[in-house]
């Protein structure tokens, strides 16, 4: 029976809930960013699945603790932790990942954060940045990963790349994000036209308000150093009146979201259940924008 029947066969086992391996038995997925927040529930639900997990993030402790975890719990890791603007990191990442596990099913662009400002304020290398390390990054390591996804042998094989609403519709403050996050969608749409004969579905998941570092107060203190300058992650909170504004009032589920659930938008795009979505952006959202 040829590999595309074996795959037709899965899916079919799948949506008559036979699946007692997992959604994703026996697969094998890269998460950047994976060493905390969205990453690292992506990571834990997708290892729960029956992935195999590579765990990645600029925080090696951090990384290596996830990976940890996941083995600890039954499942399989491992890490490969770095920075995703380094040269040689997306080279590194994939063989490494294809040398412990044989192959690449999916990617999870997950890495990266906020570096805020005006329009008028922004700086070169806060423009620069958010395009290095949301649209720049991603690519490289989705080409470094092409010899191993560009093959017709009926694997499930999914991308995704994380987006955000501000890339959908703008944000006050963050025209460098919002544009990589823009720059996200048509990647995403162009890997799914060049790939899909090959099998490789390619989409977008856009969240909204999720609770993460990236959406507590900025003055709580969170930061991430990149290039040797610290960078302040978060809102700012300065203003008194904001206290007494229902932040949710335009989320019809009336909350933020939190990175366990929004975690299973991404493994559901990368299961068997999503094999006919390709070139999709699925905003996860609870409303937020209707």
């Amino acid at each position: 029976m040829s590999a595309a029947n074996d795959r037709l066969n899965a899916i079919k086992g799948h949506l008559s809930g036979n699946f007692p391996n997992g959604l994703l038995a026996g697969e094998v997925a890269i998460i950047t960013g994976s060493g905390q927040g969205i990453g690292k529930s992506c990571a834990e639900v997708f290892a729960r699945e029956g992935a195999m997990v590579v765990v990645t993030d600029i925080d090696a402790a951090k990384s290596d603790q996830v990976a940890a975890d996941i083995n600890a719990a039954g499942g399989k890791a491992i890490s490969v932790p770095g920075d995703v603007l380094s040269a040689d990191f997306p080279e590194r990442l994939v063989e490494e990942t294809v040398k412990n596990f044989g192959k690449i099913n999916h990617i999870v662009n997950n890495a990266g954060f906020t570096f805020d400002g005006m329009i008028h304020k922004i700086t070169d290398k806060q423009w620069d940045l958010m395009l290095a390390v949301h649209n720049t990054a991603p690519f490289k390591i989705i080409r470094a990963a092409a010899k191993y996804l560009r093959k017709k042998d009926g694997e499930n094989k999914c991308i995704i790349n994380i987006s955000s609403t501000s890339g959908l519709h703008g944000n006050l403050g963050q025209a460098n994000y919002a544009t990589a996050k823009a720059g996200v969608v048509g990647l995403t749409k162009t890997i799914a036209k060049e790939w899909g004969v090959f099998g490789v579905r390619a989409n977008t998941v856009a969240f909204g308000w999720v609770d993460t570092r990236l959406t507590r107060a900025k003055e709580s203190g969170a930061a991430i150093e990149v290039g040797g300058q610290k960078v302040a992650l978060g809102i700012p909170t300065g203003n008194k009146a904001a206290g007494k504004v229902n932040a949710y009032a335009d989320i019809p589920l009336g909350r933020a979201g939190t990175a366990e659930e929004v975690a299973g938008s991404v493994l559901m795009m990368c299961t068997p259940l999503s094999s006919y979505i390709t070139g999709h952006t699925l905003e996860v959202t609870g409303g937020r924008g209707i």
